[in-house]
């Protein structure tokens, strides 16, 4: 949880809407800061153990909204990680997501629902899994089941085309994913790629060609691909020359907000266009950046981001400027310190700390990255003030910053 608290305005997306995360690592968990959702109580999501399922189903139950956002995972097993290993019976599964019903029938409400196809070869029981989601029916408004690191080998991709439901690549996005879907349905969206020829190629971890995860993206997020008259540009950023990627983020700016999906490598950005992007004074003006993980999960993150708080879009939907403003800075600023973990941060804790990483480990790497430049956003310079390891390891770091103010800042 970011330790910066804006001014609570108020908004116009629908405010009966509950979000059931996945886990409460930083890219599942945040969009319970973002103000725009009612979250259960994040001490029910205990880390590496999974969520406590019965406070989790006795919290779902005294609710009331018209739209839940949900993890089956973490309503069937408690979480991504337990789903890969617990060796619950797909009758007991099946019993389990009987809440949902429940929670429909007393509310009237609607579940957009994802499950996820486990990771090769980590999974030990992905028949009950994948078969779980093969029977779900049409008892929700919506689902999907994205695939989880398909790298060479793993039978995801052949076993999503089994299953009677969306699929596409990715995981720990698919929350922000439902979001944008269920609060600002109906965007239309431009892909640019600063590489034409990435789009037909197969990426790391994704088992299919670029354009059809960004074209099974947008399906799930409820939004239209269109070459003109955008509400959005989503640019896909491939990496090998940062140069052609500023260029065609100007390009994409010259028709609607920009959200960038940086997917040239994997769990890091590019930090030449990282630089490129603060020096020109391009990234602040960004509708958001995505970086921290997979290709289908930075693409995922961008649109998500991009299509709730891009300032046109957000006012569009009836929010005040200023919360849009507000809500467009907080995920630049988690994005940048995502993107700074991701280049410097990680790698040099891996090299010096054990795991599980501790307190005296956050201190050491912080101090490390303090030293580094951070950018002024729209409202302020960028001021981290500590981290730490919510599972304690270095692949997530979950940060407190503030921003100070300019006098010229607009609020």
């Amino acid at each position: 949880m970011l330790a910066l608290i804006f001014v609570s305005l108020g908004w116009a997306f629908p405010s009966g809407t509950l979000y059931l995360p996945l886990d409460d690592r930083p890219p599942n968990w945040s969009p319970c800061t973002w103000q725009v959702v009612r979250c259960p109580p994040r001490a029910l999501y205990q880390g590496r153990q999974g969520a406590s399922l019965e406070a989790l189903w006795g919290w779902l139950q005294e609710q009331t909204g018209h739209t839940l956002v949900a993890s089956l995972d973490a309503l069937v097993y408690g979480g991504l990680v337990q789903s890969r290993n617990s060796p619950l019976p797909l009758e007991e599964a099946q019993r389990r997501l009987e809440v949902l019903s429940h929670w429909q029938a007393r509310t009237g409400g609607r579940v957009l629902a994802f499950g996820v196809i486990p990771r090769h070869p980590d999974a030990t029981h992905r028949t009950r899994n994948l078969d779980l989601l093969r029977n779900l029916g049409d008892a929700f408004a919506y689902v999907e089941a994205p695939w989880d690191d398909a790298l060479p080998g793993s039978p995801a991709v052949a076993e999503a085309a089994t299953l009677p439901i969306p699929t596409r690549p990715g995981a720990d996005e698919a929350g922000q994913v439902l979001l944008l879907r269920a609060l600002n349905p109906g965007m239309r969206v431009r892909v640019l790629y600063d590489q034409p020829q990435a789009a037909q190629q197969v990426t790391r971890y994704e088992g299919i060609p670029l354009q059809e995860s960004v074209s099974r993206l947008l399906a799930a997020a409820g939004a239209v691909a269109v070459e003109s008259r955008p509400d959005l540009v989503l640019v896909v950023y491939s990496g090998g020359d940062p140069r052609r990627g500023v260029l065609t983020v100007l390009q994409g700016l010259r028709e609607a907000p920009v959200a960038l999906a940086d997917i040239a490598r994997v769990n890091r950005g590019d930090a030449s266009l990282v630089r490129y992007l603060v020096a020109l004074d391009l990234y602040p003006g960004l509708a958001s950046y995505a970086s921290w993980g997979t290709p289908g999960n930075n693409l995922g993150a961008a649109l998500a981001q991009g299509g709730l708080f891009a300032t046109p879009l957000c006012q569009r939907a009836g929010n005040p400027v200023a919360w849009c403003e507000e809500r467009r800075t907080q995920v630049l600023a988690q994005a940048y310190l995502e993107y700074l973990w991701g280049e410097i941060g990680r790698p040099w804790v891996r090299a010096r700390f054990p795991e599980p990483l501790t307190e005296e480990a956050a201190r050491y790497v912080f101090e490390r990255l303090q030293v580094e430049p951070m950018p002024r956003l729209g409202l302020g310079q960028l001021r981290p003030e500590g981290l730490k390891f919510p599972w304690g390891r270095s692949f997530e770091a979950e940060w407190q910053y503030r921003l100070d103010w300019a006098p010229n800042s607009q609020r």
